[in-house]
Order: structure tokens, then C-alpha cells, then sequence
């Protein structure tokens, strides 16, 4: 079964300042277009067999700096509507609704470009993606043999790695992601993995 490389995009100005940030489509700090470019050195002796990208500017920026020019923009990518919580932080959420927890209770709806979407809504774009990628994994295609790398966002990706290891979509709580964070999954005798999570990339700021 081949890998599959989860890798979150480098910093903006909203993930630095903890911001929810879904389909607002801000561009990368320096410091983000720095981490991006660390990638590119961990994944020097990768070959992958596909490449699949959000289609937002700061998943394809940190695709092409980490070194990918082969790319796939794949609409399930993006990052999970956060409805009226767009550009809010949990502690400000929280100030409204005490013990917020977004993987549990989800969003408010918002306007109509943030109308929101619950946990189950991300998880069924998670399994297509992944029902999508299967003949690759499973080795059934020509292309089949290496791996197949996903550039995205923070919770997108928890939630794609809680569907991937068969667990709910509130379990992707348990797989916090940092900025530029390099992960990988796969098989250990038949069994899906954790095989590295948010392994050393990252600059120095």
C-alpha cells in the first residue's frame, strides 16, 4: 500500500494570529513562504504519483515552493466552512458560547459566500477524496507506486486522517497540525497508520 504526505500550508497572517480561516483566500507571510521552501528540501527524493492541491492561493503557493509542478487542484480540498466564525478565534468564540468545541457543535451559518458546514459535511468531502485516491493507495493503477501527496489546511487535513485511520470526524481533534507540518500515513501489516506526524521541516523564524 503506498503513503500518503499530508502537508499544511506555510503560515499566513491569520493562522499566525490563531484566526479561523476557510475560504478567505489569504496569501503567505514571508515566514510562511520560508517554511514552504524547507519542504522542499525533506521531499528532494520524493516522486510522487500524484499531487493533489486546494485550489486556495495558499496551498498552491506552498505547493509550488515545496518544489511540485505537477499539480492537481482538487475542489474537496479546501478548507472546512467556517460560516459566521470565518476570521474569528476560538477564544473569542468562546467568550460567546463557553466550551465551544468546533469538532463536536461545528458553526453558525454565515453570510452567503461563509454559509457554514457541520463536521459530517467535511467528512463526506474527506471520502471522496480519499475514494478518489484509493486505486493509487491500493496499488491498482499504473500509476500506483508512489506516493501520493495532499497540500491543504489544518483541519481539513485532521479531519482526511481521522476518515483514513476509520475513525469519526470529531477524532481529527486528536491530530493537531502545525503550519507547513509534514505528515505521513500508511500500513503496518494490513493495518492503516500514523507512520510520522509534523515531522522537522520548519525554518527558524
Amino acid at each position: 500500500m503506498g503513503d500518503l504526505l499530508l502537508i499544511r500550508h506555510g503560515e499566513t497572517e491569520w493562522s499566525r494570529q490563531g484566526r479561523h480561516t476557510g475560504s478567505t483566500d489569504l496569501p503567505l507571510t514571508r515566514y510562511g513562504e520560508a517554511q514552504a521552501h524547507a519542504l522542499a528540501g525533506a521531499l528532494t527524493v520524493l516522486e510522487p504519483a500524484r499531487v493533489l492541491v486546494s485550489p486556495l492561493r495558499r496551498a498552491v503557493r506552498t505547493a509550488q515552493l515545496a518544489g511540485f509542478s505537477d499539480l492537481r487542484i482538487e475542489p474537496d480540498l479546501r478548507e472546512w466552512d467556517y460560516g459566521g466564525y470565518e476570521g474569528v478565534t476560538t477564544a473569542d468564540i468562546r467568550r460567546a458560547r463557553p466550551g465551544w468545541d468546533l469538532w463536536t457543535e461545528g458553526v453558525l451559518p454565515g453570510d452567503h459566500r461563509h454559509p457554514g458546514e457541520s463536521p459530517a459535511e467535511v467528512a463526506a468531502r474527506c471520502d471522496r477524496v480519499l475514494a478518489g485516491i484509493a486505486p493509487l493507495l491500493d496499488g491498482g493503477t499504473a500509476e500506483a507506486g508512489g506516493a501520493v501527496v495532499l497540500v491543504s489546511h489544518g483541519h481539513l487535513l485532521r479531519v482526511l486522517t481521522a476518515r483514513y485511520l476509520g475513525l469519526p470526524a470529531a477524532d481529527g481533534a486528536l491530530f493537531t497540525m502545525a503550519t507547513a507540518a509534514l505528515c505521513r500515513l500508511g500500513a503496518d501489516r494490513g493495518r492503516r497508520v500514523v507512520l510520522g506526524w509534523n515531522l522537522p521541516t520548519r525554518p527558524v523564524r
